[in-house]
């Protein structure tokens, strides 16, 4: 067997139904008395801001609810100028991949603004949607002063949550539309970890049952809602593709949706819903083998049939789960403000992302990539 290496986060994972309420007791325990919430402005018309207030009482000195979609550099100057003002020494993030990010750009803003007069300050995260962001190191930052904005990604270890709650009852109300785009992205992160060119063992194992979870649990959800059993088998699938995400390297498919969000402001959801079945032909002279398992998990025979055929089966049975959710498939469906004359220039900077050394597939051109949009256009 060959050798490997991963970072693993130390973090204290809470998971239960009613886990909010815990939140406090882990607070008090852990040593944070100023604590700031970064959410938006849906987890406060559902209530849960309000839950969370009654959890934590005063010890929540600081609130900022106003988080935009791909973390914007504008909002992380306000953010910060509140964490600063009320000498925070933890920050929530609530919700999804948004705020969940804004939370750890905070965080990492605070230690960097001030090495000496406190340890890193930590980070809570309380996702409410499948998105995965409570168990990385990584967070995205759209410069919006540049013209088109550019997201750039931000990896250092420090800012990972060092406390995360997951509480399935915060998901049951969770839209359909938003059940069915951050569940995508949670599976899109499970085929990625399968075929990551850092893969190892643990993750590999983790990304198989997040296949299998996600694939029991997210038309269920989609389909009602108010099922807890499903929405907490779907939590479950959630953090182990959040883990194994955090344990590899991405390729393309992810780099892409990055741009894709930062340049053409499509929602990272959606980004992925559109090109994860095109990715997976994309990548399937090389990745065939890698994702096989992720094909049975999915409840795809592989008796008698090649490894061809059966990646050909995987992305059209993603596909069919899609189109099911009612979600886009095209890009040309994704939002008015992306036009098929800007597929050149999307591939140039994907083809610049970083995410393209780590691709299963060699790259070396941008054509490679524009061939990529254009069968998902």
């Amino acid at each position: 067997m060959n050798g490997f290496r991963y970072v693993s986060y130390a973090q204290e994972v809470v998971f239960a139904p009613g886990a909010l309420a815990r939140l406090s007791e882990a607070v008090q325990r852990l040593g944070w008395k100023r604590l700031m919430l970064c959410t938006n402005r849906s987890m406060k018309a559902r209530g849960h801001v309000a839950a969370l207030q009654a959890a934590l009482g005063e010890s929540l000195v600081a609130l900022f609810d106003c988080v935009q979609p791909h973390v914007q550099d504008t909002q992380v100057n306000e953010a910060l100028a509140l964490a600063v003002q009320h000498e925070v020494d933890a920050v929530i993030g609530m919700g999804g991949g948004s705020p969940i990010g804004m939370a750890k750009a905070v965080a990492n803003a605070l230690t960097s603004t001030f090495p000496d007069a406190k340890p890193s300050i930590p980070v809570i995260a309380v996702p409410t949607t499948y998105a995965g962001s409570e168990m990385t190191a990584v967070y995205g930052i759209t410069h919006t002063r540049e013209k088109p904005p550019r997201k750039v990604t931000v990896n250092d270890p420090k800012i990972a949550p060092r406390l995360v709650i997951y509480d399935p009852e915060l998901t049951l109300d969770l839209p359909p539309d938003m059940t069915a785009a951050t569940g995508i992205n949670a599976l899109a992160h499970c085929i990625e970890a399968l075929y990551s060119i850092t893969r190892q063992p643990a993750s590999t194992a983790m990304a198989i049952r997040g296949v299998h979870h996600i694939n029991n649990a997210l038309l269920r959800c989609y389909q009602d809602g108010n099922d807890l059993e499903a929405r907490s088998e779907m939590f479950i699938g959630a953090h182990l593709a959040g883990l194994s995400l955090a344990s590899v390297k991405m390729g393309l498919h992810h780099g892409l949706c990055h741009v894709l969000g930062g340049t053409a402001n499509v929602p990272h959801g959606i980004a992925n819903s559109i090109l994860l079945p095109h990715a997976i032909r994309f990548n399937a002279d090389a990745t065939a083998a890698q994702l096989l398992p992720a094909a049975e998990a999915m409840g795809i025979s592989l008796n008698g049939i090649s490894p061809t055929v059966a990646m050909e089966a995987l992305a059209q049975k993603i596909s069919d789960l899609i189109r099911k959710m009612h979600l886009p498939q095209r890009l040309r469906e994704a939002g008015a403000t992306l036009k098929e004359s800007d597929l050149p220039h999307l591939a140039q900077l994907g083809f610049q992302n970083g995410a393209v050394q780590n691709n299963p597939k060699p790259i070396t051109e941008p054509a490679q990539v524009e061939a990529l949009l254009r069968a998902a256009w």
